[in-house]
């Protein structure tokens, strides 16, 4: 079993900026732009400093991604994500953690505010959810079936400036 990183991957789906949002947009008609709010810089909570997760603005049909988690004040874990849109239509999340294999999940559902990505081969997590919440807090899940049992994990972000270039300071 993979350990467990904020993610995006990070990590998920619920309500929005208004309240409770339907998923109701059919996931094949989604694109990158869609999930403009997911664009920015956002500290891990509780976390230390300079853990959680950075994405870049939709351009390209692409959103890119990476997420840092600091212990004891050296970085313990990595992940590069993307966003993308695909050949038929659809959006899929690809996460490359640390050492590990490349793995993509498709987009299921989305709204306004949130979006969930679903991986029903991979052994843990299937499904990776994002929800943007009314205090524009973001929250992510990862979750799905380990050794016959439902797990989730769930994941804080709070927004914050992104670094400046040259800056040595942490997102924080």
């Amino acid at each position: 079993m993979r350990p467990v990183q904020p993610v995006a991957i990070a990590l998920v789906a619920f309500a929005g900026l208004l309240g409770p949002l339907p998923l109701a947009a059919a996931a094949e008609t989604a694109r990158a732009v869609d999930l403009v709010w997911l664009a920015g810089c956002w500290a891990a909570e509780p976390g230390e400093e300079g853990s959680g997760e950075q994405w870049t603005a939709p351009a390209g049909g692409t959103l890119l991604g990476v997420s840092r988690t600091v212990r004891s004040g050296r970085t313990v874990a990595h992940e590069f994500l993307q966003i993308r849109e695909t050949d038929d239509g659809g959006l899929v999340y690809v996460a490359l953690p640390a050492g590990q294999a490349e793995t993509s999940f498709r987009l299921i559902a989305h709204g306004a505010r949130e979006v969930t990505f679903a991986n029903s081969a991979h052994d843990f997590p299937q499904r990776i959810r994002y929800r943007l919440a009314g205090d524009g807090a973001l929250h992510a899940r990862i979750e799905g079936e380990v050794e016959g049992r439902e797990r989730a994990v769930d994941f804080a972000f709070r927004r914050v400036a992104c670094p400046s270039a040259g800056s040595a300071q942490s997102p924080r």
